[in-house]
């Protein structure tokens, strides 16, 4: 239980921003990793992979293997110059090279001349229950597409599985289906986190039946929250995808065209869970609130049943508790005061009196069925 219970904490990155700066202008945030390159050079009957860190690489590989498709998977933007030297090595705009570094990209797709340019957010929860929000960005152009990441976590193993298999057509479709591959990746990712938190959201109801606390409408929130950020990330994927369906760039050919189809049909789905989970997540806080306020509703009835039991006794021995006196000073009887003070058994008949009157107003409280309603 204390896996759910656990507070969802979300990773925030660092964003560097020079006020007034030229557009175009290349801006490392302070916590960017240094990058790791890893090319993946393929054809239909054959896959060579390098790696290194700086812009060697690359253009050894791309001229080692001309009649390849190079997949140039890039982990890290701690390189000003490695950005800039891919720009000028692919002819890309200033502007894109901006977008791929300032990490609180929305998902778009962008055309131009030559290439085309498109970004994503990647989601997952890391080993200490953050949620981590951070950018992918991909340029295709001719036969090559590079992909940029913030971290070096392993996002895309199963298209490097595939890519190694060399099944289907992830060989022979081009830099575009790649593009469309890792897409569907990050949309695949989404149902995995989505399925999390559907998880946690079933441990909370359970919690919320079995042993109600104010615990449950933080951890509600906290999964309401993640929701949002999940949301945001989902309607511009949609409307993304949407546009390299449209798209009239020959990189994004009819077949890809096709799968991303299936892609969109995909990203409807995860809104659809999410918009679901956030009804679910509300109407726990909302039961949640509801079942404070009957339980209090229920301890305020008691206190009124006290309440209504103890009036009648408590003005019954302060009307004889007022000890007036029967006689004056000279001893005479005083008109008009409290003959029942000197009764015999005077006392007894009080106590009587108030358990008679106790005993009837229970009587009917439990005829009307109050004590079956507590």
């Amino acid at each position: 239980m204390s896996s759910y219970t656990k507070r969802v904490h979300f990773k925030n990155r660092k964003h560097k921003f020079e006020v007034g700066a030229r557009p175009g202008t290349i801006n490392i945030p302070d916590d960017a990793l240094p990058p790791e390159i890893v090319i993946y050079s393929f054809n239909e009957t054959d896959l060579q992979i390098s790696e290194g860190c700086d812009m060697r690489t690359i253009t050894q590989q791309v001229k080692k293997c001309p009649d390849h498709t190079h997949w140039i998977k890039i982990n890290g933007l701690g390189d000003a110059k490695l950005i800039e030297d891919i720009g000028t090595f692919m002819g890309i705009n200033q502007l894109v090279l901006e977008d791929v570094v300032n990490t609180h990209q929305r998902p778009k797709f962008d055309e131009y001349d030559n290439y085309v340019f498109g970004t994503s957010r990647i989601i997952f929860f890391n080993d200490d229950n953050e949620l981590v929000n951070c950018q992918f960005s991909g340029i295709v152009k001719d036969n090559i597409i590079i992909s940029f990441e913030e971290s070096n976590m392993d996002y895309f193993e199963p298209v490097k599985t595939r890519l190694q298999a060399g099944k289907g057509i992830i060989r022979t479709a081009g830099p575009g289906y790649i593009f469309y591959a890792l897409t569907d990746t990050i949309l695949d990712n989404y149902f995995v986190v989505l399925s999390q938190i559907g998880d946690r959201i079933d441990q909370t109801e359970d919690k919320l039946y079995e042993s109600p606390d104010k615990s449950i409408m933080f951890e509600a929130q906290q999964l309401k929250r993640t929701l949002i950020v999940i949301r945001r990330s989902c309607w511009p994927e949609r409307d993304k995808i949407n546009d390299m369906i449209r798209s009239e760039s020959e990189l994004i050919t009819k077949d890809v065209k096709i799968y991303l189809r299936d892609a969109y049909d995909h990203c409807i789905q995860a809104m659809d869970m999410v918009e679901s989970y956030k009804e679910v997540t509300s109407s726990i806080i909302d039961l949640y609130l509801s079942m404070v306020s009957n339980r209090m509703n229920e301890i305020m009835k008691v206190l009124t049943i006290i309440s209504v039991v103890f009036i009648p006794l408590t003005f019954i021995a302060g009307i004889y508790g007022m000890n007036f006196s029967r006689t004056d000073d000279h001893g005479h009887l005083i008109a008009d005061n409290m003959p029942e003070l000197y009764w015999h058994h005077g006392y007894v008949y009080a106590i009587i009196l108030m358990l008679g009157i106790g005993v009837g107003l229970l009587f009917i409280f439990w005829k009307k069925g109050w004590f079956n309603k507590l």
